[in-house]
């Protein structure tokens, strides 16, 4: 039997076949995922602790230490790396390849759950996790600049302002804020003042805490009417934090300034990013699993003349990194390559 020949004896059937299989590629071509690597899920997490103020020493024995006991007992587990750094604890688990990543991402979070006891109180948010895919490299990084703001300033607005919208696009699956921290006021205590007055670490440590709590104020009321007493009493800045009273000895006042030099700065002083030189906020932005790359950056890019529009004057976006023209140029060399090998 011969098998050319039903398309031999029915040209026009055959050209009308030719015709649909070129048709039906060509949709095909246009509905295949962008990427620059395959889609796998290799079975490994991360587990993010952080712990403000606190050192690596602090770290590696009050909260690496009671999450890799809690993160050991899960079954499947080949390796287990933690790295402490100033206020942070970041643990690699790798776990057996026959192990399904989502059944271990929820083994993990039980484990955080399980743990969550041991940790310090002053942990404001539970360890997070995250799975690591080589094809979820960053696809954007976003840097901010300012010649007046500083770099608690500008990761504030970041992280109000930026993260949020930049989180809305489609396609965007994370966005992480580096280069800085949250603003804060650090005071710096000098032990040959506190000696002198009698002062131990403790009761400035209380002074500070009862200064700043937010606390009902109560209610004036008469037999017709009720006010309640609200006050504005939150401090956020040095200067609200220097005169603060610890005590009162002989007869005066002793305040903080007396014992202290307080100034404004940021959570992490040792958490920096750069931008041409410059002091930078940098966010980096990760795409969704299976969205397209260039669609995801097109759209964020639409996104960029809005956001300018509403942040302060002095701050200036610029994008740091961008990965569409390496795959455009990739994507591109494909297309010739398939257009030479359709006309040969």
């Amino acid at each position: 039997m011969n098998l050319s020949a039903p398309f031999i004896r029915r040209p026009v059937a055959t050209l009308l076949l030719s015709l649909a299989i070129m048709l039906l590629g060509g949709v095909s071509f246009g509905l295949l995922p962008v990427s620059p690597l395959p889609n796998m899920d290799f079975p490994v997490i991360t587990v993010q602790a952080n712990l403000p103020g606190a050192s690596p020493q602090i770290m590696a024995s009050t909260v690496a230490t009671p999450l890799e006991r809690s993160l050991g007992s899960i079954a499947g587990v080949n390796q287990m790396n933690s790295n402490s750094s100033q206020g942070s604890t970041r643990i690699m688990v790798e776990f057996d390849l026959n192990k399904d990543i989502n059944t271990a991402a929820r083994e993990v979070q039980a484990a955080i759950n399980a743990a969550r006891e041991l940790l310090p109180s002053g942990m404001r948010t539970m360890p997070s996790y995250r799975k690591i895919n080589p094809s979820q490299a960053p696809i954007m990084v976003i840097s901010l600049t300012s010649d007046t703001l500083n770099k608690g300033q500008l990761y504030d607005v970041a992280s109000t302002i930026l993260a949020q919208k930049l989180s809305q696009v489609t396609g965007v699956g994370e966005v992480q804020i580096g280069g800085s921290s949250l603003p804060a006021v650090r005071v710096a205590l000098e032990p040959r003042l506190l000696d002198q007055y009698g002062i131990a670490l403790d009761e400035v440590r209380q002074a500070i805490a009862a200064s700043n709590a937010l606390k009902p104020k109560g209610a004036v009321e008469d037999p017709q009417r009720r006010w309640q007493v609200q006050a504005s009493d939150q401090l956020a800045k040095a200067a609200d934090y220097t005169p603060m009273i610890i005590r009162y000895q002989n007869g005066a006042a002793v305040r903080l300034g007396d014992v202290a030099t307080v100034t404004d700065g940021v959570e992490d002083r040792y958490n920096s990013g750069f931008y041409n030189d410059k002091e930078a906020v940098l966010l980096v932005i990760n795409r969704q699993s299976g969205a397209n790359i260039l669609q995801t950056i097109s759209d964020i890019r639409a996104e960029l003349p809005a956001l300018r529009e509403v942040m302060p004057a002095s701050v200036k976006l610029e994008v740091a990194m961008d990965r569409s023209p390496v795959i455009r140029a990739t994507l591109h060399e494909a297309e010739q390559t398939l257009l030479i090998a359709v006309a040969w």
